[in-house]
Formats: C-alpha cells, sequence, structure tokens
C-alpha cells in the first residue's frame, strides 16, 4: 500500500551550503549572476546620487531654475531605468537556466530510482518537488537573492552619503535597520515553520488529487464521488488553515516596517525642520535625506521579505536534497550477457517489502532455455514478486537469481531488461498513438510494413485498420479509446517487434471476455515459440501444456512437476485445478 512520504519541518537555520552545493550540481552560468548583480549596483548607485541633484537644484531655486540639473536628473533616471532592465532580465535568465537544469537533474532522477521509492511516495509529491520546490528555488536565486545585495548596497551607500551630508540626522537613520531587523526576527522564525507546512500539504493533496483523476471510473462506478469530496475538502481546508497563518505572517512583515519607517519620517521631518529653522541645514540637505529615508524602505521591506523567502526555500532545498540522495538504478554497471540459450535459475530466495512482511520463503526454480515455466497457487502466494524480482524491481534479502552461471545482478540492467518482455493482465498503455506504443522503449526506425507484421502476429491488426488514422491514431490518457482484449494484443504486439529472449506472462488474459481471451491466447501461443517463458498461470491449457509447473502457496515452492505428476501427487494442486479451472 503506497503512503504519504513525510518531512517533518526542521528547526535549524537555512543551511547554506546544501543550498549551494545543489546549485553547483546544475553548472549555472554564473557570468549572468555576476554581470546581473553588477549592473543592478550600478543601477542603484545611479539612484543614491540623485537626492544630492535634488538638494543642489532645491538650494538654486532660490537663483531661477537650473536646466542642466533637471535634464541631468532625467537622464540619470533613464540611464538608471535601462541598466536596471539589463540586471533583471540577465538575474532573470540565470534564474531560468538553473530551475531548469535543476528540473532535469529531478526528471532523470526520478526514472532512474528504484521501484521501492515509487511504491512509497506518491506521483503528486513527486510532481510537487518537480515544479513546486524548484520554482521556489528559481525565485530566490534569480529575485530574493539579488534584490537582498541591492538592498544591502542601497542602504549602505545611502548611509554614508548622509553620513557625510549631516551625521546628527544619519544617527537617527541608523536607528532604522536594527529595529526592523528586531521585529522581524520572530515573525520570519515563524513563517519558516509555515512554508515546511505549507510545501508538505501542498505535496500531499496534489499525491492524493493525483491517485484520485487517474481512478476517476472507479470513483465513479463506486457512487465514491461525495466521499472523494469529504477527502479533497478536508485537504483544501487544511492548506487554506496554513495559508491562512502564512498570509498573517506574510501581511506583517510590511505593515510593521512601514510602521518603523513611517515613526522615523515625523522624527525626521521635526528635527529637520527646527535645524532649517535655525539655519544649520538647507532646505535642500532636508528633502535629500527624505529622499534617502524613502529610498531605505523598499531595501528594508526587502530584508525582511528574504527571511521569509528564504524559510520557505529551505524546505524546498530539504525535499530536493533527500530526493537526490535516494539509492537509484545503475544501468551501465555490469557485464553484456546475452542470455539466448542459457538457463534462468532462483535459488533458496527469501525477500520481504519491509521487515514485518517477509514474502517470499527458501524459493527456488529453473527455466530452461526454450522452456514454458508455468507457476500457479493462490492469489497472494507471491507469483507476481517472483516475477518483479526477476525484472530487477527489487533485490533478494537471501539466496540468488542466475542466468547460466552468472547472477542477474552482475548483468547490465539495460542489457537485462532489453532481453525481457513483459505482458500483464493491465498491460499498461501510453497517450499517445499507437506506432508510439509500438514502438515506445526501443531504439532505431521501423517502417509501417515492420509495424503490420507484428500486429498481424498479434491478431491486432484487424481493428487498427479499422481506426480512423491507423497506426497514428491516439489511444488516450492511459489507452481509454481502446478495450482491454485490444490493449493486451497491442502489449504483446511490442512484445514481438522487442523480440525478448525471457517471455514473462502475468495472468495476460484473466480479465478478458471469452472472445477477446481466445484470439490473446492464440497470439501469445505464437509468441512463446523458441523463447524462454515464465507464465502466471490462468488457462488450464498453459498449465497442461507447461514443461514444468511450480506450485506456489504462502511464498514457498509446495511442489512441483508436471501437471499429470503434481495432480497426482499435490492434494493441494488437485484441488486448486478443481475449483480454479472447474476440472474434476
Amino acid at each position: 500500500m503506497r503512503h504519504s512520504m513525510r518531512v517533518e519541518p526542521s528547526n535549524t537555520k537555512f543551511n547554506f551550503n546544501s543550498f549551494f552545493q545543489l546549485i553547483k550540481q546544475t553548472k549555472p552560468k554564473y557570468w549572468q549572476l555576476y554581470v546581473g548583480l553588477a549592473t543592478g549596483l550600478i543601477a542603484t548607485g545611479f539612484q543614491l546620487v540623485v537626492p544630492q541633484f535634488a538638494k543642489n537644484l532645491i538650494n538654486s531655486f532660490s537663483k531661477g531654475m537650473n536646466w542642466s540639473l533637471i535634464i541631468g536628473i532625467i537622464a540619470i533616471f533613464i540611464v538608471s531605468a535601462i541598466i536596471s532592465a539589463v540586471s533583471g532580465s540577465l538575474l532573470g535568465f540565470f534564474g531560468e537556466d538553473v530551475v531548469q537544469k535543476l528540473r532535469n537533474k529531478i526528471w532523470n532522477k526520478l526514472l532512474r530510482l528504484r521501484i521501492s521509492y515509487f511504491d512509497e511516495t506518491k506521483s503528486g509529491e513527486m510532481t510537487s518537488r518537480l515544479v513546486n520546490d524548484s520554482t521556489q528555488i528559481k525565485d530566490l536565486l534569480s529575485r530574493s537573492f539579488p534584490s537582498l545585495v541591492t538592498s544591502l548596497f542601497s542602504i549602505v551607500g545611502a548611509l554614508v552619503l548622509m553620513l557625510f551630508m549631516d551625521w546628527r540626522m544619519t544617527l537617527i537613520m541608523f536607528i532604522a535597520v536594527p529595529l526592523v531587523m528586531a521585529v522581524m526576527l520572530p515573525i520570519s522564525r515563524q513563517a519558516r515553520k509555515v512554508g515546511h507546512a505549507r510545501q508538505d500539504a501542498l505535496a500531499e493533496f496534489s499525491g492524493e488529487s493525483d491517485e484520485t483523476l487517474s481512478e476517476v471510473r472507479l470513483v465513479k462506478l463506486s457512487n465514491a464521488e461525495e466521499f472523494e469530496i469529504g477527502k479533497g475538502k478536508d485537504e483544501v481546508d487544511k492548506l487554506y488553515r496554513i495559508g491562512l497563518r502564512e498570509a498573517i505572517y506574510d501581511s506583517i512583515a510590511s505593515p510593521v516596517m512601514m510602521a518603523v519607517m513611517m515613526g522615523l519620517i515625523v522624527g525626521i521631518l521635526a528635527y529637520g525642520t527646527s535645524r532649517v529653522v535655525d539655519g544649520t541645514m538647507t532646505i535642500g540637505a532636508m528633502f535629500s535625506f527624505l529622499m534617502y529615508l524613502f529610498q531605505l524602505m523598499g531595501p528594508a521591506a526587502t530584508l525582511g521579505q528574504f527571511m521569509t523567502t528564504l524559510a520557505k526555500t529551505s524546505g524546498s532545498t530539504e525535499r530536493i536534497q533527500e530526493l537526490m540522495l535516494e539509492p537509484e538504478e545503475d544501468f551501465a554497471k555490469g557485464e553484456d550477457v546475452d542470455v539466448d540459450g542459457q538457463t534462468l535459475t532462483m535459488d533458496k530466495v527469501d525477500f520481504a517489502y519491509d521487515k514485518s512482511n517477509q514474502i517470499l520463503f527458501d524459493v527456488s526454480f529453473e527455466a530452461k532455455p526454450n522452456t514454458v515455466v508455468a507457476f500457479a497457487g493462490p492469489s497472494g502466494g507471491g507469483k507476481s514478486t517472483i516475477f518483479s524480482l526477476i525484472e530487477r524491481y527489487y533485490q533478494p534479502k537471501s539466496g540468488s537469481i542466475k542466468i547460466g552461471d552468472t547472477d542477474i545482478e552482475d548483468v547490465k540492467l539495460e542489457k537485462w531488461r532489453r532481453q525481457i518482455g513483459f505482458v500483464s493482465q493491465d498491460s499498461a498503455i501510453m497517450a499517445g498513438t499507437i506506432r508510439d506504443n509500438l514502438t515506445y522503449g526501443l531504439e532505431g526506425e521501423y517502417s509501417d510494413d515492420r509495424l503490420w507484421e507484428v500486429l498481424k502476429l498479434a491478431y491486432a491488426d484487424q481493428f487498427v485498420k479499422e481506426m480512423p488514422e491507423g497506426l497514428d491514431t491516439q489511444v488516450g490518457t492511459r489507452g481509454v479509446k481502446v478495450s482491454g482484449g485490444q490493449r493486451q494484443r497491442l502489449a504483446i504486439a511490442r512484445a514481438f517487434l522487442r523480440d525478448p529472449k525471457i517471455l514473462m506472462l502475468d495472468e495476460a488474459t484473466a480479465s478478458l471476455d471469452s472472445e477477446s481471451e481466445a484470439m490473446v491466447q492464440k497470439a501469445l501461443e505464437t509468441l512463446m515459440k523458441n523463447r524462454t517463458t515464465l507464465v502466471i498461470a490462468h488457462r488450464l491449457s498453459t498449465i497442461v501444456d507447461a514443461d514444468k509447473i511450480y506450485f506456489i502457496e504462502h511464498g514457498t515452492v509446495s511442489g512441483s512437476g508436471k501437471h499429470s505428476e503434481l495432480v497426482k501427487n499435490h492434494e493441494l494442486y488437485r484441488e486448486y485445478v478443481e475449483t480454479q479451472f472447474n476440472q474434476n
């Protein structure tokens, strides 16, 4: 059973080393960041000198309009705007480049993870890592971090310039930053916790909704709409409550800083006016100080907002790092082994999906080249698990699986799976055309004649010809536009095209009507010729004709041999045959 992967909110500080290590893996275009920051600082520098020009302009009003100063100020604004646009574009390019490479890395990682990871993690959570968390990191890199740098430069630059103008007035201004930071610290801590909770809740909601919508036919067939609506409402309400908390913390930051800044404005106006009256400060200098104060408001707000963004990104970074540390399949390691003409053996294999629930106990079997080996037994006995181990989705707890004298773990994984064909009772089909599904995962080009040939072998050519666009007909999401029997025959045609050395059939006709079953069975009989075939038995004819049958119950092999031998010597097998196949 699948369950949600929970990550508890961390109370530790933002791990800059972990964050930069993650970014470093994407090999970003650092020149865009450096040039973007440099041009951003230049634009900020231009903005810092504007109050100086304004001071001189105001002080010169008594002598008439100074058009050269006015033109100079306008020119500075225009140049600053152009440089700011260049800076923003470069930083945006940098962020998009990083998020593109990061998403590629996450996507590549996801597709190389072991099946056990997908057993435990909902697809919506993985989508959240791919989309939401990577976007959060991009925003920090391309927006919040550059804004922080330019804001710090703006604050320091303004304070230095004001210090040269009037140290007494500047002393008042120096109170602003530490006061704002002291007020924002507890808010940012709470925002961090809310940021973690939001990412968790989003991932969980995404996972729940993805699973429900992917099985919408089951929902409707079971009249479960109201039940799912209730579940969805609970998830949405949970997100709503977190969103309320997040909105509170986000909204508190700006008003708190604004209140501090407004208090400073009133104080500076009162103090500055008294200085102008005393004649110790010009009115131009006072206006210049007010302009610097307004310039400081934005950067001060940015500092507070950066702490909130940092808190949110911390959770995203942790989750992506955890994903990147998950063990993955190694497709290149091992030998190039041709399995043709070699015996497949499983020797004393134990297996458990988790420590508390062992599935297989001391299982052994042998499949000689070009023979049919059937596995029969009650449902839940471990037959499909044996197939999963052969496909190397999991590794045995103990024992070995060999092809010839080589352990299959020592065979190159890509080479091993390329030589296996698998048809199950509910063969998967991808959204796309029939042509796409036939050639899915195969290298090289295939002519229409070859595709029609394998369709004919699978008794699928007739219904494909009757489709509106033939090979280029869209099958729909999860193959909803083709019937179960048609889907099975397309899977068999794909297996013909793949031309596997080992064929694995997992009750491939179990869920079909009698007419479809007959056609699929004929196609399977053709496909099984001259191949080592492992089949989880459904039809009596498959068992009767098998070269050897292994009866699996409670995760063990309780008997093996030909059909006649087992009927004679294995009481449970005889009962199984009588009940399952109405054979007396």
